[in-house]
């Protein structure tokens, strides 16, 4: 036995604890910060700038996708032979820069939904409705799937990743990574905003959707019920909105109140 083969378990063990020490981390800078800002499942932006929204979304999806990536990140170390510590940094962050980038986007779907609730209440109901039917639907789409085999099974990737070239070859392939990532699992992320973004047990929630989608051997199947237990809830909010927190008009006289 080579001293390589010795090493390599050892090699993932410490992969592992790093990225499950940063995700945990993650999540305490999150659970402080909603703390310390007062904040919960409410609906839009809550009153934060693009900068600090962006940043705060950035924190979060470190804290909920981290984990769901982490076997591509140790299939990829395989391939990595110099500056491992270096290169697997690089890779994650690509990763982690393209969800940040969407909190641009979801600093702009949470303003609205936000103006909605707060407005026009009818409305808002059905956008809450149309959103969980739209990602019911979307959970039972080719195209999910698609991008949920890519990164269930990220093997038949490599070769393409290992074609990059130059010092930003693995910023790359992070970023190619969570573009698949962000096909499979966009929608989900509207249930963020519309549970509320700063709604922590929605967080949790989708998170361990997001992950056992993607590293559970019934993963796909999963999804599918998942997708279907959506258009029941699509149904459920037609009879009670305050369901949907990020989309409820009695969830913006509280934050009034609380304002006042």
């Amino acid at each position: 036995m080579t001293i390589s083969a010795v090493l390599e378990p050892r090699r993932v063990s410490i992969t592992s604890i790093v990225l499950t020490v940063v995700a945990l981390a993650a999540w305490a800078g999150t659970i402080l910060w909603i703390r310390s800002e007062d904040m919960g499942a409410m609906p839009g932006t809550m009153g934060m700038t693009l900068a600090s929204f962006t940043a705060m979304w950035g924190l979060m999806m470190t804290a909920m996708m981290l984990p769901s990536v982490a076997p591509f990140i140790r299939t990829y170390q395989s391939t990595v032979v110099n500056h491992r510590a270096l290169r697997l940094t690089a890779l994650a962050l690509g990763y982690l820069l393209v969800w940040t980038a969407v909190g641009v986007v979801a600093f702009l779907v949470a303003d609205w939904f936000g103006d909605l609730a707060a407005e026009r209440a009818r409305v808002a109901q059905t956008v809450a409705v149309s959103t969980f039917a739209v990602v019911g639907i979307f959970q039972l789409t080719p195209l999910k799937f698609r991008c949920l085999s890519h990164c269930r099974s990220p093997l038949g990737h490599l070769m393409h990743y290992l074609g990059f070239r130059g010092a930003s070859r693995d910023l790359r392939a992070g970023a190619s990574h969570g573009w698949f990532c962000l096909g499979c699992c966009w929608a989900l992320m509207l249930l963020m905003i519309a549970f509320g973004v700063m709604n922590l047990g929605a967080m949790v929630a989708l998170a361990a959707v997001i992950a056992i989608e993607k590293v559970w051997r019934h993963g796909e199947a999963f999804a599918r019920v998942f997708g279907v237990g959506c258009l029941v809830f699509a149904v459920v909010l037609i009879f009670e909105p305050g369901l949907a927190p990020g989309l409820d008009p009695d969830a913006v006289m509280v934050m009034d109140r609380m304002n006042m």
